[in-house]
Parts: C-alpha cells; structure tokens; sequence
C-alpha cells in the first residue's frame, strides 16, 4: 500500500493544543508532529514530545509568525513580536529580509529542538508555510547544507504540488494554489541543496467548524503523490488559544476524526497506510 505521511503542526503552541498531539501520537493515528520551539509551553512539554523520537517523525515547524524570537530581531520584528505572514510575504517579494537576523532566529530554534530532544529533527517546515518563502529559504537552506553536511538531514516539507492534483481534488483549490504561487521553487531548491522532500501535499482547511473534515480528509488523498505528506490542526481548545490564533474550534474536531475509525478507514479505502518519511544519511 503506498504511504501516507500524516503531520500535525503547532506542538507546543499551547498546553491545550499539545495535550491533543499527543494523544495521537500515542495512539499511532499520525505520522509526526512538528514543535514550536519558540514558545514558552516547549520548556514544559518538550520531554513527552521527545519520548517519541525514532517512533514518530518529530520536526521542527519554523515559526516566524506567532509569539516572541528567541534572539533580537531590532528589523524583523521590532516591537518584539513576529511580524504577520502578510508581512513577511510583502518583505521576501520587495527583497527587504534582514537575513542575519533571520539566519539566527532559525539556528536558534534547532538549538532549541536539539537540546530538548537530543536529536536532528526528522524533518523541518514552517508555520504558515514561512519556510518556502523566497529569501526565508535561501537563509533556511544555507544554514541546512552547512549544519547538517554530515550526518542525518531532516527532510523539508514542500508546500506545493501540481495544479492537476489540486484541481483533482476539487476543494481549497484557491488556497492551495495561493500557497503554491507563494512557495513555487522550494523544492526544487531543496532538492539541489540535497535534501529529501514530500512528492504531493494537501490538508488545506478553511477552519470552518461547520466544514465536514471527514469530506475533506478523504479530499487530501485524492491524486496523491509518491510521497504523499498531508498537514492537521488538531487539539485540544484552551483559554490560551482563544487569545493566541485564530484556528480555535476546528482543532477538536480534527482531533475526534484522526482518534476515530472512519479516519483509519479512509485512509485503507484510498490504498494508503500510515507511515514516515525517512530522512536521508551521508
């Protein structure tokens, strides 16, 4: 059967949001999770993740966006809080990144990763998918190829995929296609920087509660690629989400589709089982 890689963002945004990763995890109804390792629940939850290692892929999900840096950033974010992806975005496409302080921020969190875990991560993406800018990979794969010469690579989430497998699956198109112009050449950068990624990508949401996730999971694994990598939001809601991002109530509802049977059977009637994607060794 071919193999779903199944990852669920945001651990550690919230005591609320990680206690729901981790019952998944647990329960072996994901692949991975990726951590935020810049936010203050990393310290306190980063030993239950870390009890998952060589079990799971555990990455980092680069975060650029949400909360406070770990270094200074007098550029980036100057009131000391990240900057929004609009932002972000407007920066990368007028060439205007502080890429110093960029490059430092992100050696940061794999330090913050790597000491909390004891490991390379499995792999590396982003938080709204801010790895795949223009600029932010330029500085993301630099510092990759250097730290990371020898050893074991994370593989690197790409974002993009084909306009006929989106359009295949007939939902989100607009916004997978959105992403798609926004990070169109990072894998083929990867690739040349040397490291493994995903081969299709879905799991786009509108974060509607009144949205069917069945309907739209079963939509991810339609025109599925060889390394067919889907994104979740699940999690537990908690007075801390509620003030900190706008995904709040669709979080429990991802997370009682994944813990249920019909998600194990859609995944079956699509010809796929769950599974890692390795990394490569050199």
């Amino acid at each position: 059967m071919a193999i779903l890689t199944l990852i669920a963002d945001d651990y550690a945004m919230t005591a609320g949001v990680s206690r729901g990763i981790l019952r998944l995890l647990e329960h072996g109804r994901i692949s991975g999770a990726g951590a935020m390792t810049n936010q203050l629940h990393w310290k306190g939850w980063s030993h239950a993740f870390r009890s998952f290692e060589g079990q799971r892929d555990l990455g980092l999900h680069l975060n650029l966006t949400l909360g406070k840096p770990l270094t200074a950033m007098p550029h980036f974010a100057p009131t000391g809080n990240f900057p929004t992806i609009g932002a972000i975005s407007k920066m990368a496409f007028t060439f205007n990144l502080p890429r110093e302080e960029l490059r430092d921020e992100i050696e940061a969190q794999l330090e913050a990763f790597e000491n909390a875990v004891g490991s390379v991560p499995d792999y590396i993406d982003g938080h709204q998918h801010v790895h795949g800018l223009p600029g932010v990979r330029n500085v993301l794969l630099k510092l990759l190829k250097v730290r990371y010469a020898k050893g074991k690579k994370p593989w690197l989430r790409n974002s993009s995929d084909q306009i006929s497998r989106i359009t295949k699956r007939g939902r989100l198109i607009s916004k997978a296609l959105t992403v798609r112009g926004l990070t169109t050449g990072f894998g083929f950068a990867a690739s040349r920087a040397g490291f493994l990624t995903n081969n299709g990508f879905a799991g786009f949401s509108q974060f509607n509660p009144r949205n069917d996730y069945a309907a739209d999971f079963a939509s991810y694994l339609i025109a599925a690629g060889s390394r067919h990598l889907v994104m979740c939001h699940p999690g537990e809601v908690d007075d801390e989400l509620l003030k900190l991002d706008p995904v709040v109530h669709t979080r429990p509802q991802e997370l009682a589709f994944l813990m249920s049977e019909q998600a194990g059977e859609i995944i079956q009637s699509a010809g796929m089982t769950l599974g890692r994607l390795r990394p490569l060794s050199s």
